[in-house]
């Protein structure tokens, strides 16, 4: 089954041209045959991201939304606070997932992550960091599983008939 995908790069450095996190996650995207429905970038601005996800939770044609950038501990690092404004539940075993898969690439410097994910609205919205390095750790290591439907024992895509229910 293919997952519409929604890509959001958080930055207040990089463009299209010279996003690489961004550009891994088109070509791991790709090559698990989803559809990437949207693309952006988006300053390091709490209420921009929350503009743009709100936008895309409107879009009966995604499924899921990526963000990349903005998980770190600096002052301009915002991206899971804007999640927290929109989230319906949060995920937490993402994130403790992925900080123990990024210990054996960055080892302790993994703690310093706040990767994240959160169900809003009936769509996956999965935080992950803006380095190459971590984005592909989350990919490999949790997203390309939990988003083929053929992963066994479970995955998130055989629950996104559900998400909606009351």
């Amino acid at each position: 089954m293919k997952v519409n995908i929604a890509l959001l790069t958080v930055t207040d450095t990089r463009t299209i041209d010279n996003d690489k996190s961004g550009a891994v996650l088109v070509k791991k995207i790709e090559e698990a045959k989803h559809n990437l429905v949207n693309r952006k970038i988006c300053k390091d601005n709490k209420d921009d991201i929350v503009i743009i996800l709100k936008e895309w939770l409107q879009n009966k044609q995604i499924d899921v939304i990526i963000t990349t950038g903005g998980t770190g501990l600096t002052g301009r690092d915002i991206t899971p606070e804007a999640l927290e404004i929109i989230a319906d539940k949060h995920i937490p075993g993402f994130g403790e997932i992925f900080r123990y898969l990024s210990l054996k690439t960055v080892g302790t410097s993994s703690i310093q992550s706040r990767a994240c994910a959160v169900l809003a609205k009936g769509k996956y919205i999965f935080a992950l960091p803006g380095s190459s390095g971590g984005v592909i750790d989350a990919w490999e290591g949790i997203l390309k599983h939990q988003l083929d439907i053929n992963n066994k024992p479970c995955n998130f895509v055989e629950l996104i008939p559900r998400l909606k229910e009351k």
